[in-house]
């Protein structure tokens, strides 16, 4: 709640072990608001989350990453000037003591970044290449391949696809796909309904702060969907 206005109100969201869910609904519907709660940015004034079946207390983005979840924003948060690897490993960097200093093992890290673009489908000649000389695919690559890195559970996309030409965005849908084999849990959020029916299971819609309704892909179709985000299917009626 900001001041007398409910951001969000009687939600109860749901993400399935091995699932990508689209999060779906118009500006102000309370994506952003839910999200934060999950990534330990806000905290809610009222209900409770669970993690693997027992209740959390999310009160920082640390304890959300120690909980194996992980988020990408819009901005990415990518620092420009360090190399591919050194992005994907910032805070979390491979060191080795020698003489009583920490030396950073570069190669391992090189390897170790290279690996993992490559099981996700993305192929980086170079993974030295500083981030500012990467095109708006290959940063948004990056950053999705930096929070899936370190997380086996759950993966927050916030837009990943918005800004991006036809080709690059193929390329982040497969990388989703990719990371779901992998085994992650992705709550993936978007306007483009193209790219939620490509890759989601199913579908989590809010209006105006409130729960619309829940669908899987196989019972649902894009008409639907439009209308639980508009409003032409009232949240009474919604509800599955």
């Amino acid at each position: 709640m900001y001041g007398g206005v409910h951001a969000l109100k009687n939600v109860t969201f749901r993400l399935p072990r091995h699932e990508v869910v689209a999060l779906l609904g118009d500006n102000g519907a309370g994506k952003s608001t839910l999200v934060k709660i999950l990534s330990g940015a806000i905290s809610p004034t009222s209900g409770q989350v669970w993690v693997e079946g027992r209740p959390v207390q999310l009160a920082s983005t640390r304890q959300a990453k120690e909980l194996g979840i992980e988020t990408v924003y819009q901005d990415l948060a990518l620092v420009d000037c360090l190399s591919i690897e050194k992005n994907i490993y910032l805070g979390k960097e491979i060191v080795k003591k020698y003489l009583g200093l920490e030396v950073l093992q570069n190669r391992a890290m090189k390897k170790g970044a290279l690996k993992f673009l490559s099981d996700v489908g993305i192929n980086i000649d170079d993974p030295e290449r500083t981030v500012e000389h990467l095109s708006g695919g290959q940063r948004h690559a990056v950053a999705i391949s930096k929070g899936a890195f370190w997380t086996e559970k759950i993966l927050i996309l916030d837009e990943p696809t918005a800004a991006l030409g036809v080709k690059e965005t193929g390329r982040i849908l497969n990388m989703i796909l990719e990371l779901k084999k992998k085994g992650l849990s992705i709550i993936f959020i978007t306007h483009n309904m193209e790219h939620a029916f490509l890759v989601a299971d199913r579908f989590f819609v809010l209006r105006v702060g409130e729960e619309v309704g829940e669908r899987r892909k196989e019972e649902t179709n894009h008409e639907e969907i439009v209308k639980m985000i508009t409003g032409a299917i009232y949240m009474e009626n919604a509800k599955a």
